[in-house]
């Protein structure tokens, strides 16, 4: 049953992820961008920080201590594929959570700042890709799951 509660927080946690990046994405539009917007994409970064951090530390946990035991997943290269994904996923964040920081920051001296609409496109194209490459880390777990590689 403890495993089946943990699994159910992973996916959910998996879940808001991908509502986040995705509520990111179409905050990240230069059309759509103002000094309000600016300050929820700061607060949706920091979800999206804490649930980075929260899926590694509940799938982590379901590693070494879920029901399929430890060697399940660190035999089996679909598990670290989705680890590697995940790990790309993290770099790609780097930027824009730095440029919303930093945009936040200049939000506190400026209320009417905005940011550049070049550099919302930039930021714009890392979230895209994070996305692409965040939708395959369910497609290795279905693999893993399934013991392909296994």
């Amino acid at each position: 049953m403890i495993d089946f509660l943990v699994a159910s927080v992973h996916h959910l946690i998996v879940f808001g992820i991908a509502a986040v990046l995705a509520a990111e994405l179409a905050l990240m539009r230069p059309a759509a961008m103002s000094p309000h917007t600016v300050r929820l994409l700061g607060r949706f970064d920091a979800a999206y920080g804490l649930l980075a951090l929260a899926i590694l530390f509940v799938g982590f946990g379901r590693v070494w201590h879920g029901a399929k035991g430890a060697d399940f997943y660190l035999d089996n290269p679909m598990f670290w594929a989705k680890i590697a994904a995940f790990g790309v996923v993290g770099i790609l964040s780097i930027r824009p959570t730095m440029r919303i920081a930093a945009w936040r920051k200049r939000l506190k001296l400026d209320a009417a700042f905005v940011p550049p609409q070049e550099e919302i496109g930039k930021l714009r194209r890392i979230l895209l890709a994070e996305i692409h490459v965040f939708a395959l880390i369910p497609i290795f777990a279905a693999a893993m799951a399934r013991g392909i590689g296994y």
